[in-house]
C-alpha cells in the first residue's frame, strides 16, 4: 500500500494484514503519512536486507505489528531481531520458490520466525505478478503456518480454494500486484470480490 486515501479504502474491507514496503528500490516504496486504520488490521513492514536499526526505527515510527523479511536475511539476523522486538511483533520470513526449491533450508528458521511466506522466484524480491507451481508445496515438511503468495488474482480463485482444501497449514493469502491499478494503488472492488469468493 502506498496512497493514504487508497489505504483507507482497502482498510474498510478489514484485511487481517496490510503491507507497507520500506525498500527504496520498489515502485511501491512507502514513506508515509499513514492514516489511522482499524486496530484489528496488522500493519506490516516489508523489508529487503535492511539493518536491524532501520527495521526497529520503522516499527516505532509507524506502529507496525508485523515484519516481513523479503531479502537474504540469515538465521542469526532473524534471531537477533526476534530478541530485540516485543513478543507481540510477528516475524514473517519470505522464501522465493521455484521447482528446485530445497525445503531443508527452512528448518533453521523454524524457531526464529512466526510464519513462512512462499512467493514466486523472479527478478524482483516480490511483486512480480507470477504464480509458482503450488504443487511444489506438497513437499512442505513443517507445520509452521504459511502465507501463500505469488501472482494471486481473481483468475486464481479456484486454484486457491483447491489448495485450501489440502492439509497445508495455510494461515493467510497474500495478494498484491494482480489487484493494482498502478504500483501501490489497489482496486478496492476487485479485492472485495476476491474476499467474497475465497473459502477461508
Amino acid at each position: 500500500m502506498k496512497y493514504p486515501d487508497n489505504i483507507l479504502q482497502v482498510g474498510s474491507l478489514l484485511p487481517d494484514y496490510m503491507g507497507f514496503i520500506f525498500w527504496e528500490k520498489s515502485a511501491r516504496y512507502f514513506d508515509g503519512p499513514l492514516p489511522n486504520l482499524p486496530q484489528n488490521i496488522k500493519k506490516t513492514g516489508v523489508f529487503v536486507n535492511a539493518s536491524q536499526e532501520d527495521i526497529v526505527s520503522k516499527l516505532s515510527q509507524y506502529d507496525l505489528q508485523a515484519v516481513q523479511l523479503h531479502g537474504h536475511e540469515s538465521v542469526a539476523f532473524c534471531q537477533e531481531l526476534k530478541n530485540t522486538l516485543a513478543k507481540s511483533i510477528e516475524i514473517i520470513k519470505v522464501f522465493s520458490v521455484d521447482p528446485e526449491f530445497d525445503f531443508d533450508e527452512l528448518k533453521p528458521f523454524e524457531t526464529v520466525c512466526d510464519y513462512f511466506l512462499f512467493d514466486t522466484k523472479g527478478k524482483l524480491p516480490g511483486g512480480n505478478g507470477t504464480t509458482f507451481d503450488w504443487k511444489v508445496l506438497e513437499k512442505y515438511p513443517s507445520q509452521k503456518p504459511i502465507f501463500l503468495s505469488g501472482g494471486i488474482g481473481l483468475d486464481e480463485i479456484d486454484l486457491v480454494n483447491e489448495i485450501l482444501k489440502t492439509d497445508l497449514p495455510i494461515y493467510a493469502i497474500d495478494v498484491n500486484s494482480k489487484f493494482e491499478i498502478e504500483a501501490g494503488l489497489k482496486n478496492k472492488e476487485e479485492l472485495h470480490r476476491f474476499k467474497q469468493k475465497i473459502n477461508f
